[in-house]
């Protein structure tokens, strides 16, 4: 309850904040909804004297988090090959790509319901650890574990040769 009035007294002079510092309005909105996920995150947010002040010390973080990662990338750009690489052409690669979805999927199907919903869970739809293991009601080191399980088989699955 207290974050929902949080954001709605101070996203937009958070997200100002930030456009400040990163020069762009969808970084800034990027960098606030993840300081809003890491305060309702916070197991215990009764324990912090300032809501305010912890979610604008976690956006300042992160927003000094994106500048390095910009000027890493901005100093390092990827550049292409020299050589031109040989891709096959596009029906080619799309019946391969076809033919490891239908694998993959296949594959997800045979686990365990634990070890499939805490792959796609993490895999899928890019929720954390700790975040899996409170909804699963189970350790965060037997989410890892099922995470990795199904990854080594979907895995084998998809690279497995195709029988004839």
């Amino acid at each position: 309850m207290r974050i929902a009035t949080l954001f709605r007294e101070h996203n937009r002079a958070l997200v100002a904040f930030l456009q400040c510092r990163l020069h762009s309005l969808s970084d800034a909105q990027e960098v606030a909804q993840e300081a809003y996920m890491r305060l309702v995150a916070l197991e215990r947010p009764e324990q912090v004297d300032s809501l305010r002040a912890y979610l604008y010390r976690v956006a300042s973080n992160l927003a000094v988090d994106r500048l390095r990662m910009r000027k890493v990338r901005d100093d390092n750009p990827i550049r292409p090959p020299d050589e031109d690489l040989h891709l096959a052409p596009i029906p080619e690669r799309h019946a391969a790509a076809t033919g490891q979805l239908h694998a993959l999927q296949s594959a997800l199907r045979e686990l365990p319901a634990k070890t499939g919903r805490a792959f796609v869970m993490h895999v899928i739809d890019g929720c954390e650890i700790g975040v899996i293991a409170r909804a699963m009601k189970i350790s965060e080191r037997m989410v890892r574990y099922h995470v990795a399980n199904a990854l080594a088989h979907c895995r084998a699955r998809v690279d497995e040769p195709e029988t004839p």
